[in-house]
């Protein structure tokens, strides 16, 4: 996967910091990478507590890697049969919750999703027809904060 820094600028707004400075796994831990390039004006917010090191490991962990991203939909339902698209598309929009917003905003790119994502999505639409020929509208590397 291609070099990428990371930036203040990529953390997302809410996530957890780890101020855990005798970690071993700090170098590679996303939380603590985060810490290290949060602004000290930031006083608050979320954070990863002691007591996930546990027998001489941490719970919340996050290894600090890039990820294949993908940005929107819009041939998903190409080989679902007509009779079968409503379903299809409910099931889809349900994996993101309440409402419409998640949906439409992944199926038009304005959010990306994350490996697990697009593997949840193709199984969800694998139920409703074949996924020959199927792909993401687009793809990027970054950051894997999932």
């Amino acid at each position: 996967m291609e070099e990428k820094e990371l930036n203040s600028k990529d953390i997302p707004m809410g996530y957890e910091l780890c101020f855990n400075g005798e970690c071993a796994d700090k170098g590679k831990c996303m939380h603590y990478q985060a810490m290290l390039l949060t602004s000290a004006d930031r006083y608050k917010g979320q954070a990863v507590f002691p007591t996930a090191w546990q027998n001489g490991k941490c719970r919340c962990f996050r290894e600090k890697k890039l990820v294949k991203k993908a940005w929107g939909f819009s041939g998903l339902y190409k080989n679902v049969d007509s009779r079968d698209r409503t379903a299809a598309r409910r099931s889809v929009s349900s994996y993101f919750g309440r409402g419409n917003g998640q949906y439409y905003r992944a199926h038009h790119g304005e959010i990306t999703l994350s490996p697990k994502q697009q593997a949840d999505i193709l199984r969800i639409v694998s139920q409703f027809g074949s996924l020959d020929g199927i792909k993401f509208d687009g793809f990027k590397v970054d950051w894997d904060f999932d």
